[in-house]
Formats: structure tokens, sequence, C-alpha cells
């Protein structure tokens, strides 16, 4: 089963076992893990499901599609062109077996 590990700016991390096909974002929205929203329900319409994969897992992450891209030039935290993704586009088990983001300090 796939796991995400979500780290926040001034708490514990969450470790959460994640259904094959399951994106990010609903996998967190699901469990209860603060700081992930997904006001669009996972469309890449909102931008408040942004996080910032840690480095040793972007090489197996699919490329940013353009809807994605335009999105998260209206995130509230900072966009990192290198880290930034909206966590509804990465599907667990589809792209990675495990996987680490930082949960950034405000989605609105």
């Amino acid at each position: 089963m796939p796991t995400v590990t979500y780290h926040h700016p001034d708490a514990d991390p969450d470790v959460v076992e994640a259904e094959d096909g399951t994106s990010v974002m609903r996998t967190a929205v699901g469990h209860g893990v603060p700081g992930i929203v997904g006001e669009c329900g996972g469309q890449a319409m909102c931008a408040t499901c942004h996080v910032y994969v840690r480095e040793e897992y972007l090489d197996g992450l699919p490329e940013i599609s353009d809807d994605e891209d335009e999105m998260l030039d209206c995130t509230t935290a900072p966009r990192d062109d290198e880290r930034s993704r909206l966590s509804c586009q990465l599907k667990c088990g589809t792209h990675f077996d495990r996987l680490e983001v930082d949960v950034p300090p405000s989605q609105v």
C-alpha cells in the first residue's frame, strides 16, 4: 500500500497509507491531515492542495500539466518552481509507492 508523509511547519508529520489510484489530496482530506483543503475536489482549479515535494521524490512524478502549472501561480504560499505541485494531481500507487511532501503554512 502506498505511503504519504505530510510534513507540517509547526507539528509532527502525518504518515498515511493510501489506496492505489487515490490522489495525495484525497488521501490527506480523507485522513484529516491539516493544511490540505482541496476546495475544488481535485479538479486543479483552486490551488488549495499545494504541497512542496521533497527533492528525493521529484524524479518519479509525472510532468506538470498546463492547468496545474497555471494554478501553481495562484498559490497562497510562494511557488517553488522545482518542488511545488498540486497534490490533487499526484496519484498514489500510479506515480509512486512512497512520497514525502511539505505542507505550506497556509492554503487560503
